[in-house]
């Protein structure tokens, strides 16, 4: 059984960056694509950023694009999320996720390991 232990959230002011980590367990740095998803309260869970099993190709959502940036670390079994100009709306509990295959794909149902999740909260 994968599983993900997501660390780095926080409480940041607007402008301001974080650095998301997701330690994945059992892995195989040839077989599993890893999303970050988040959900804001009284909002559906939406994808944020994926990555290929082999790292080479990443996709952003546009609300995100040129301020967020995943990357992954295999030897360390560890995907990360940099969140940088972080606004009020970025708000969100922020999951990371995997599945046992090399592509991503934004839409949760294609993810079957999931992670507790870790709060990020931008306020001034």
């Amino acid at each position: 059984q994968l599983q993900l232990v997501e660390s780095g959230g926080g409480l940041v002011q607007p402008g301001g960056s974080l650095r998301l980590s997701c330690a994945v367990s059992k892995f195989s740095s040839d077989y599993y694509a890893i999303a970050w998803f988040r959900q804001a309260p009284g909002k559906e869970r939406e994808g944020v950023s994926c990555i290929t099993s082999s790292g080479f190709s990443t996709n952003y959502a546009d609300s995100v694009k040129g301020r967020f940036t995943i990357s992954r670390d295999n030897a360390k079994n560890t995907v990360y999320l940099q969140m940088n100009s972080l606004k009020p709306e970025d708000t969100a509990v922020y999951y990371c996720a995997a599945r046992p295959f090399s592509l991503c794909v934004f839409g949760p149902r294609g993810y079957n390991y999931w992670g507790q999740g870790t709060q990020v909260t931008v306020s001034s």
